[in-house]
């Protein structure tokens, strides 16, 4: 038998977790064909058929459930065993620039934990509503909305959120709930200052048909959430930072973005990148539930 590749095995747990190929592409970022083509060589080295197709997504066979939960197992026991030599190793300061959601609501409250596992690392934390770049040295990593593509980098997917349309109770009961997009006309929009959008990933209003100024504006994501959850309006947000509103639209709005980690190359192989860099990983996966609550579990 020919030998394993270990990355075919990564490839086809992105697949039996995400439970389609393209949802697995996104989370990998690579084609949806791609990963359909490293299933399928891992099936023959294995000569098992892993998983099955069909109009609702992929479906594992005995062998490929048997084979989910042993390299599950294994990634979980390499991981635990990269941690703990990268732990003693490293140390001094890592100045991360993150997206300001992402890095006040998933970020923030788990740096505590980091700190209490590698007190040697120190962790400057820059989360505004811009992004300040590893390229040009002002951080050493940057988690970003989209793949830079200038700049001695190294960039992969860290992560995919979702975002729904939000509203505060107080608002719906006063101004009623809207049944469709286009009755969101007469709704009060809340949403970023139009022409202060510093990425075109953050043009949620636009995207779903709703063009002009909204009558509450802000450059920040927080920002819009206080003002929503006062009863101000109608607006997209993470769905992390959405518990005790109420979710509107439902059938017609829902949005994903994607995170990407960004380093730069001269640092990339250090301990205290390395070490963080698989920190940040297990804090992604914990997180799923958060980041990407209506994904088919």
């Amino acid at each position: 038998m020919a030998a394993v590749d270990w990355d075919d095995i990564r490839v086809f747990l992105a697949a039996a977790r995400a439970g389609s190929l393209t949802a697995a592409g996104r989370r990998l970022g690579i084609d949806a064909a791609t990963v359909g083509r490293r299933v399928a060589r891992l099936e023959t080295v294995l000569r098992a058929t892993l998983m099955v197709r069909s109009a609702t997504g992929l479906t594992l066979t005995a062998a490929g459930t048997r084979l989910q939960g042993s390299a599950a197992s294994a990634e979980t026991a390499m991981l635990a065993t990269l941690e703990e030599g990268l732990r003693d190793a490293a140390g001094g300061t890592v100045r991360i620039s993150v997206a300001e959601g992402f890095g006040t609501a998933i970020l923030a409250p788990a740096l505590p934990r980091l700190r209490a596992e590698r007190s040697n690392l120190k962790i400057e934390l820059v989360a505004n509503p811009g992004l300040l770049s590893p390229a040009t040295r002002e951080v050493d990593m940057a988690v970003t909305l989209s793949p830079p593509s200038e700049g001695r980098l190294t960039v992969e997917p860290l992560c995919d959120y979702q975002l729904a349309l939000y509203a505060a109770p107080g608002y719906l009961a006063r101004r009623g709930e809207p049944s469709s997009i286009g009755a969101l006309r007469h709704s009060d929009a809340v949403g970023y200052v139009e022409d202060l959008i510093f990425a075109p990933e953050l043009d949620y209003l636009a995207e779903i048909g709703l063009r002009g100024r909204p009558p509450l504006a802000s450059t920040s994501i927080r920002a819009q959430r206080e003002i929503i959850a006062a009863g101000g309006g109608i607006g997209i947000l993470p769905c992390f930072l959405a518990d005790g509103l109420t979710r509107v639209c439902c059938d017609e709005v829902l949005l994903t973005r994607r995170l990407w980690l960004c380093i730069h190359r001269d640092i990339a192989a250090t301990s205290r990148i390395k070490s963080l860099r698989i920190w940040l990983r297990r804090l992604v996966r914990e997180q799923h539930s958060h980041l990407s609550p209506f994904d088919p579990p």
